[in-house]
């Protein structure tokens, strides 16, 4: 669904960031099941919607004891804490409690979007995804997702690339 037909239909912090900024996007729903919780929620949304682990991307709040960092990572892989304390100039990550995640961006565990945050973090994103012309992030609910070109995203969100992800 392109940005023109999403409007009123799953509005979320996230849907409205990128209407504000100009970006053409699209949405991609799914009906979320508990029976995928072993696997996680990225990995969900990559089998329910036909996409590559590596296409599809989960948010991740990293603890740096300075300030709390979005990652963004494939759901293939996982979030190095030394690349991405690195990524900031931080000594050292370490995975946010989930309840201060979800305080501070609004979003519940499963459904938390790099995009629309309550409060705003600097954001790093794993480097692997300007390979793709469009990559899978949460749209602020489970069941929910956004494909958005890479450089928009970083645009939109002033966000970094590096290598912090791992396989």
């Amino acid at each position: 669904m392109s940005k023109k037909n999403a409007k009123g239909k799953g509005s979320t912090p996230a849907t409205l960031q990128l209407e504000r900024a100009g970006v053409d996007f699209h949405i991609y729903e799914y009906e979320h099941s508990n029976d995928h919780m072993d696997d996680g929620y990225g990995v969900e949304a990559a089998t329910k919607l036909g996409f590559d682990q590596h296409q599809v991307y989960k948010t991740l709040l990293a603890d740096t004891g300075e300030e709390l960092v979005t990652g963004v990572v494939p759901v293939s892989g996982h979030l190095d804490m030394k690349a991405l304390a690195s990524a900031v100039g931080a000594k050292k990550a370490a995975m946010a409690d989930p309840k201060k995640a979800m305080r501070q961006t609004g979003y519940v565990v499963g459904g938390i979007s790099p995009l629309g945050q309550k409060t705003r973090h600097r954001t790093v994103i794993d480097e692997g995804a300007l390979r793709f012309d469009e990559i899978l992030v949460s749209g602020g609910k489970r069941g929910f997702s956004i494909g958005v070109a890479p450089k928009d995203l970083i645009a939109v969100l002033d966000a970094i690339t590096a290598p912090i992800a791992t396989w």
